[in-house]
């Protein structure tokens, strides 16, 4: 009897474990005339229209060891997620336990578990998600490009594109969740953010992130948080101290249940409207060294895109922080941020639409007045072109901000010991023709402009070659934005070469000082020129702008506008060209002007 009751405790046990088994199915499909195999759960009492989510293992490994190892903890599997929350998720397995990172093989593979489980499961094409680790989370990346309008989210897990993260002009707000742990070896750290940085920056997501401390509990995780940006997206980093190159299945911080805590807000066919910040761009800033309390900003034009997938847009607002700037209720939404104080501006677009749902999207443009010095050389990010900086070598112009480069104009760090600087920007002349290579700060499409009112500067920078043994001399030019004319000109030639690699040690570097007097209030752009050879190169770093003294203005008022428009003189623009005759009655807009050889503003 003992024996008999045992085995029946052992085959009802045995059932139980295969009822529970039933279903986790792999299956195949046939793409592109290759069978191409892949394991799938779905939870009992599933339902219709439910989501999906796909997640791509690493390089050298499948999908039963995805799902069974890094899925999978004492007391949370993604099973147990899929059962709570009821969705399907899949893993794929990739040819020869890898993936196509540049092409369409895998991305077809995608496409066609897609169509499976929507006849298989009736899931929701609305709500698909993909992610991956490692080699799986380089895939989501590539997918990010390839099939935005097919996956709602993306989740990728310790990787990203070796080659730098790139976003289609084209390609939709994605709302992205990247887990990561800082002490990973294979695909290091310290290339997530540059990765991210093209999406921030292509979703129109605020620069400066949320950030949120031990992370649900968990003292080793961080979050960071950007967004909303343009259709209330956002790009999310779950930083995890000194993991490695591994899921993290903390029962605090369950990768399985962070990707669809996050992905499960977002769907193709949302309801809620639409709405994108066309200008001013993300970032944008306006640097005006002037006197004390005579910085003048221009008037910001704001205008957006808004529209409702299944409506009509009533009203898309139009915010400077909390302060209400002006409400429009038909095309072309746009307003004007007047009277620009000194400081960061966060820019915000509310949508509405006929149900009363609504969407946002911000950005963040900058006011400074520096008295004294701005340093310009935030060369922080290694394979970066720096915000306010445009690089061209004769044959590519390279926009800040902007990442992702492994060779060419960028930001280069360097490791040796001694070394003169930590990082720099790198920029190159291939055809060798006069002023065909340089690095500027403030061009127009850079999103920085550079007010001078006159005075005495001083320039302050460090300066070698990258790869000239003979080394070669480089202008350093102040030019006035309109026109590109030179105003000062210093010609230096480094003594220092680092020899072509960035693990090269190099002794200390002089710091040079340019000082330049400015006569005519202008915008300006600091420009750097290598020698008209072929390959000359320079690096570039430690910059900073001073204002050593200021030429008196005459600014003895700020008039009413009544008072400005009846001078009896005539009015002056800062270049001396007459604007405003005696009789003319029409009012001036915002800006300075000259009376009566006096300057004056009018705000």
């Amino acid at each position: 009897m003992k024996y008999t009751t045992i085995m029946k405790h052992s085959f009802c046990l045995l059932l139980l474990l295969l009822a529970g088994l039933m279903s986790v199915k792999a299956d195949n499909i046939v793409v592109d005339g290759t069978t191409r195999s892949y394991n799938v759960y779905a939870p009992s009492n599933l339902g219709e229209n439910r989501p999906l989510l796909i997640f791509c293992h690493g390089y050298n490994q499948d999908a039963n060891w995805m799902q069974n190892s890094e899925f999978k903890n004492e007391t949370v599997s993604m099973e147990a997620v899929c059962d709570t929350a009821k969705f399907v998720v899949v893993f794929p397995n990739g040819i020869n336990k890898a993936w196509d990172t540049s092409g369409d093989r895998d991305i077809n593979f995608v496409k066609a578990i897609i169509d499976k489980m929507v006849t298989q499961h009736k899931i929701d094409r609305n709500r698909v998600y993909l992610g991956g680790f490692s080699m799986g989370g380089m895939f989501t990346y590539h997918a990010m490009n390839r099939i935005p309008d097919l996956i709602a989210a993306f989740a990728p897990v310790s990787g990203y594109p070796m080659g730098g993260a790139s976003a289609g002009a084209n390609v939709r707000p994605l709302p992205i969740l990247h887990i990561h742990g800082t002490g990973d070896a294979t695909c290091g750290f310290s290339g997530v953010q540059p990765a991210l940085n093209v999406w921030i920056n292509h979703n129109g997501c605020p620069t400066t992130a949320r950030v949120k401390t031990s992370y649900n509990g968990f003292g080793g995780a961080k979050l960071h948080i950007w967004g909303p940006g343009n259709d209330g997206v956002e790009v999310r980093l779950l930083e995890l101290a000194d993991k490695g190159h591994w899921i993290c299945k903390e029962p605090q911080v369950y990768t399985g249940k962070e990707i669809w805590n996050f992905c499960k807000n977002y769907t193709l066919n949302k309801t809620t409207p639409n709405v994108s910040i066309t200008a001013p761009k993300a970032g944008l800033k306006y640097i005006c060294y002037a006197p004390s309390g005579e910085a003048f900003f221009p008037d910001i034009t704001i205008t957006a895109n808004a529209d409702d997938p299944n409506g009509t847009v009533e009203k898309v607002e139009f915010y400077d922080d909390k302060t209400l700037l002006a409400t429009c209720t038909a095309k072309p939404y746009k307003a004007m941020l007047t009277d620009v104080k000194k400081g960061k501006h966060t820019l915000k677009v509310v949508a509405t639409d006929n149900d009363g749902e609504t969407s946002s999207a911000t950005v963040e443009v900058t006011m400074q007045a520096p008295l004294a010095a701005v340093t310009f050389s935030s060369f922080s990010e290694a394979g970066a072109i720096p915000a306010g900086w445009t690089t061209y070598d004769s044959s590519e112009r390279r926009t800040g901000y902007s990442s992702g480069y492994n060779q060419g104009c960028r930001v280069l760090e360097f490791t040796g010991t001694p070394r003169g600087l930590g990082t720099g920007l790198y920029f190159r002349n291939i055809n060798g023709r006069a002023k065909q290579g340089w690095a500027k700060f403030g061009l127009a499409d850079a999103g920085t402009t550079l007010t001078l009112t006159p005075g005495q500067y001083l320039l302050r920078y460090k300066i070698c070659n990258w790869n000239m043994p003979d080394f070669g001399a480089v202008d350093v030019c102040i030019e006035k934005r309109s026109g590109g004319s030179c105003v000062a000109k210093q010609t230096y030639t480094p003594d220092v070469n680092i020899g072509n690699s960035a693990s090269n040690s190099f002794g200390n570097l002089t710091q040079q000082a340019f000082e330049f007097e400015i006569t005519e209030e202008a915008i300006y752009t600091i420009a750097f020129y290598s020698a008209a050879s072929e390959w000359s190169d320079c690096i570039i770093g430690q910059l900073s702008l001073i204002a050593k003294s200021y030429t008196p203005t005459g600014i003895s008022a700020t008039p009413t506008e009544q008072a400005a428009h009846t001078s009896a003189a005539g009015t002056y623009d800062l270049s001396g060209r007459i604007i405003k005759h005696p009789s003319d009655n029409r009012q001036l807009p915002k800006g300075i002007y000259i009376q009566n050889g006096r300057k004056y503003i009018i705000k």
